[in-house]
């Protein structure tokens, strides 16, 4: 892996997941109606799932639609690389209006890391487009079952940068709160909107990313978000060699029940207080990515390495690590390094000792040549 830096012309992305029925296509509707819309694309499975009768324009090819919103709406049947690159390519050509943002609605059976994995790797799409946020819908009423029995939905709600809890109306007080409390638990760091009918201002939903275009500058504080796990998930130092951190803790107060997916799922924050060395977390990426990438749902951090005055950003999303960015200078007086982890079967422990061993002997090597 190689350090550089973010593109921040690039067109920012949002992804919309969320489980059957939970109300993503409901929320895309109300979203393209609002003002500030209008330069947006839209990419969907199916035409015949958006209500688009009256929103419909005209149709300027057979899978592009334009918006009386001035949104472009394009069917992805296949594979979302050539529908985002022809979108980009009609772009440039001037088929089709400018547009600043893409939303990308996904099915409801989706898992969405590969989707995410398309977004940062693609040569092509990395150069042209940045991810920007991930909103999952949650249906109030008929989620925590969803969590239950279906592994998706889990997924969905761990990798989200914002949490939709819709039905909230009909699932009644109790019954929501009960489960945004499990969905903290699964993901401390995302905020959660109770929303009906698919009415949120637009801007709740983006920019979640490392880059805030409102200022121009690269928000870590906003984007990491490490604080929300001191309360909700668990911090875990390297100077820290007693085993009080050991156990696997989950963010649940319920006993371990099998049938509950998300009682594998832990999120964590880990904090080295001495510089780390580039090589040494290159190596462990490496490692991790190759034998546990599936345990890995989401990781994001700052560090603080090894000859480098300034913060290097990374962000993870199971076997794939994003290309690493170098931030122009540190958001605090605090220099530590932090990364925030949500795994599967996957606790801190090992994370941390691995992490902490392989700098050990990166830095015994860099001192005499003969790491122990």
């Amino acid at each position: 892996m190689a350090i550089s830096n973010e593109q921040v012309e690039r067109v920012a992305t949002t992804v919309i997941t969320g489980f059957l029925g939970s109300g993503k296509t409901t929320l895309l509707n109300a979203l393209l109606t609002q003002d500030g819309m209008d330069k947006t694309a839209v990419l969907i499975n199916e035409f015949g799932d958006i209500g688009l009768d009256h929103l419909l324009v005209r149709e300027i090819s057979e899978d592009v639609v334009l918006l009386n919103s001035g949104c472009i709406c394009c069917s992805v049947r296949g594979d979302l690389i050539s529908g985002l690159r022809d979108l980009f390519v009609k772009r440039t050509r001037g088929e089709i209006p400018q547009f600043d943002r893409v939303i990308i609605e996904t099915t409801g059976l989706a898992d969405p890391a590969p989707i995410l994995h398309t977004l940062m790797t693609d040569p092509l799409l990395t150069t042209k487009f940045r991810l920007d946020s991930v909103v999952t819908t949650v249906d109030a009423v008929n989620g925590a079952h969803q969590l239950d029995h279906h592994p998706e939905s889990v997924k969905q709600a761990a990798v989200a940068d914002r949490i939709l809890l819709t039905k909230a109306d009909l699932a009644g007080e109790t019954h929501s709160n009960t489960l945004a409390t499990r969905l903290r638990a699964l993901n401390p760091a995302a905020p959660i909107y109770p929303v009906h009918n698919g009415d949120i201002a637009a801007d709740k939903l983006f920019n979640a990313g490392l880059y805030d275009p409102t200022t121009k500058s690269m928000d870590v504080q906003k984007w990491l978000r490490d604080e929300a796990y001191d309360h909700h998930g668990e911090e875990v130092h390297d100077h820290t060699h007693d085993h009080k951190h050991d156990h696997e803790h989950h963010g649940h107060s319920h006993a371990n029940d099998v049938n509950r997916h998300d009682d594998h799922i832990q999120s964590f924050c880990i904090t080295f207080d001495d510089p780390i060395h580039w090589d040494a977390f290159v190596t462990w990426a490496e490692i991790f990515t190759q034998m546990r990438g599936e345990s890995l749902l989401r990781v994001k951090g700052i560090l603080n390495l090894v000859s480098e005055n300034a913060p290097v950003a990374i962000h993870a999303v199971q076997h794939i690590f994003h290309p690493p960015a170098s931030l122009p200078a540190w958001p605090s007086d605090d220099h530590r390094s932090k990364i925030v982890f949500i795994t599967k079967d996957l606790g801190p422990q090992i994370i941390r000792e691995s992490l902490y061993h392989l700098n050990a002997a990166v830095a015994e090597t860099a001192e005499n040549g003969t790491p122990d």
